[in-house]
């Protein structure tokens, strides 16, 4: 049962997350990006992407409580899967690219802070489950 658990709470808190990153997303290309550049635009949005994560992870943390903190990892194991094959399948065929252009596109240093909020995604559950026992 407390995989079903950690399942339930890992998707919960990935449509969370992701519905905010892609109403994010939407004002950051449309906006951010013809004004500012590709790079500005996406560190721009990154603090308001923690904002989101942190806020979903203790919604979702209050919302579903386990047991165990480790099922609070899974879910952030969970949430991060689902996140990389939406961000691998919707994203790149919404854009257009295949997963090498993804690659060789990214800006070395924004690339490296959504690595970095990748896994403050993953972890954050966790981190705010901690914090409840």
């Amino acid at each position: 049962m407390a995989r079903n658990d950690s399942l339930l709470r890992g998707g919960f808190y990935f449509v969370l997350v992701f519905g905010v990153g892609f109403v994010l997303g939407i004002v950051r290309v449309l906006v951010l990006e013809p004004r500012l550049g590709t790079r500005w635009a996406e560190l721009a949005e990154a603090p308001l992407m923690l904002v989101a994560i942190i806020v979903s992870a203790r919604y979702v943390v209050r919302r579903f409580p386990a047991a165990q903190r480790a099922s609070y990892l899974l879910s952030g194991a969970i949430a991060l899967m689902i996140l990389v094959l939406a961000e691998f399948s919707v994203v790149l065929g919404v854009r257009g690219l295949t997963l090498g252009d993804y690659f060789a596109q990214r800006d070395p240093v924004a690339g490296s802070v959504y690595v970095a909020m990748l896994v403050i995604f993953a972890a954050m559950p966790w981190l705010v489950g901690g914090r409840r026992s």
